[in-house]
């Protein structure tokens, strides 16, 4: 088995991030067009207002769900996470938990002990953020615990501004020296399966570098961008986008694996190529998600 076989396919070209205790913010998520939320209990809420904003978060998912994912960003304790958070999230049901600041994999296991002790449903997914430099240096270890289908683990997103801060990286246009950071947490997820989301860009007012960022992030090979406010949406969605003629080949590659004289085999020459069922399984993939932005858009 592929170590991607057992993540579930999602759309995730904008990742917003949205204080949990905000409820202006938590009330306008209902007409943005983001593909996945993450409600934040850990940076964004100052320490007094944690409880408050754990309340306000299970009552709001109760009542209102987005369209797309919704993932719950919890706190680090003195030992592992913050289970006043931890049993919040269970409470609002989301689809993921978001651990920050992961250093290595029993950090996650931490996480998977305490949802198992807790019946946690299957379906819950866990996604960390790599965001210090033994984040970094171990996000290969981090990242193999998705191979298991019963580790949850999903998604790894970076952190550059708490990355930035521990190592004294300067913050320059097109990143030159945090690309290859980008690149390691990147080989490390796609290595194990999971999806890869890029750091936040924080001059939201500067579109023309937050669009050139994007299409950067893009490039590098990441399934999206995590968002810290909604007028980055757009630039997101387009940039991380699926292209036409990209669709296209993928729809052609389903088709010719469908034909009964393909069935059993594991290359076949198409249009003068040969493709493999590897370009089958990415194929298969692309598809399912511009499947799902054409739902969206026949809701809208």
């Amino acid at each position: 088995m592929r170590p991607a076989d057992h993540h579930p396919v999602r759309l995730r070209r904008s990742v917003l991030s949205v204080p949990a205790d905000n409820r202006r913010a938590l009330a306008k998520i209902k007409d943005l067009a983001m593909d996945a939320v993450i409600f934040d209990l850990e940076d964004a809420v100052a320490p007094e207002r944690k409880a408050e904003a754990r309340d306000a978060l299970v009552r709001h998912l109760s009542a209102c769900r987005p369209d797309g994912e919704a993932i719950i960003r919890i706190n680090v304790a003195e030992r592992g996470f913050d289970e006043r958070d931890l049993a919040a999230a269970l409470a609002a049901k989301p689809d993921a938990i978001l651990l920050p600041k992961v250093e290595e994999p029993a950090a996650i296991r931490s996480a998977l002990d305490w949802l198992s002790k807790n019946d946690a449903p299957e379906s819950l997914r866990l996604w960390a953020m790599i965001e210090t430099p033994r984040g970094v240096i171990n996000a290969p270890a981090i990242a193999e615990i998705g191979r298991s289908s019963a580790a949850r683990l999903d998604c790894l997103v970076v952190g550059l501004n708490d990355l930035r801060k521990e190592t004294g990286v300067a913050d320059l246009p097109g990143r030159p020296y945090l690309s290859h950071w980008l690149m390691q947490v990147l080989l490390a997820a796609r290595a194990s399966g999971l999806d890869a989301i890029d750091a936040v860009f924080n001059d939201f007012r500067n579109v023309e570098a937050l669009e050139a960022e994007c299409r950067q992030g893009r490039d590098m090979g990441f399934d999206g961008k995590m968002l810290i406010h909604p007028a980055q949406i757009e630039a997101a969605n387009h940039s991380f986008g699926i292209d036409e003629s990209a669709l296209e080949e993928a729809r052609a590659i389903i088709q010719a694996f469908g034909l009964p004289e393909n069935a059993d085999k594991g290359v076949i020459n198409l249009g003068g190529r040969m493709v493999e069922r590897l370009h089958l399984h990415e194929a298969q993939r692309l598809a399912a998600k511009a499947d799902t932005i054409e739902k969206r858009k026949a809701k809208s």
